[in-house]
C-alpha cells in the first residue's frame, strides 16, 4: 500500500516481513554506528512502547506494509511535516 511519507507520530504500522506492530515515535533517525545513514522513522514495539534506547526500531517509509492506526494530526503537525520535507529536499540538493 502507498501512504503519504512522514506519517504522524503515534501511527501504528506493520513492517514488511514483520510479525509485531510498530508505533512511530520520531523522524530522520541516525544509527549510532553509521552517521551517513538516515532512516525515515524511529519507532518502538506496539503495544509495549518505549522500553530502552537499544530496542528502538529504525526503518524507511517503503518498509511499511500495513497501516493500523494513523496518529494525531493538526495544523502544527502539518506545518512541521512541511518544514521537514523542505529541509530534507534542501539537504538532498546540496549533496
Amino acid at each position: 500500500m502507498k501512504y503519504e511519507k512522514y506519517l504522524p507520530i503515534g501511527t501504528v504500522v506493520l513492517l514488511s516481513g514483520g510479525e509485531k506492530r510498530v508505533m512511530i515515535t520520531g523522524f530522520c533517525a541516525i544509527p549510532g554506528d553509521d552517521t551517513k545513514k538516515v532512516y525515515d522513522y524511529i519507532g518502538c514495539l506496539y503495544p509495549e512502547g518505549f522500553i530502552s534506547s537499544s530496542q528502538n526500531l529504525l526503518f524507511n517509509h517503503e518498509q511499511i506494509e500495513k497501516l493500523y492506526y494513523l496518529g494525531y494530526s493538526d495544523d502544527e503537525e502539518k506545518k512541521f511535516k512541511n518544514k521537514l520535507k523542505e529541509t530534507l529536499n534542501n539537504l538532498s540538493k546540496n549533496e
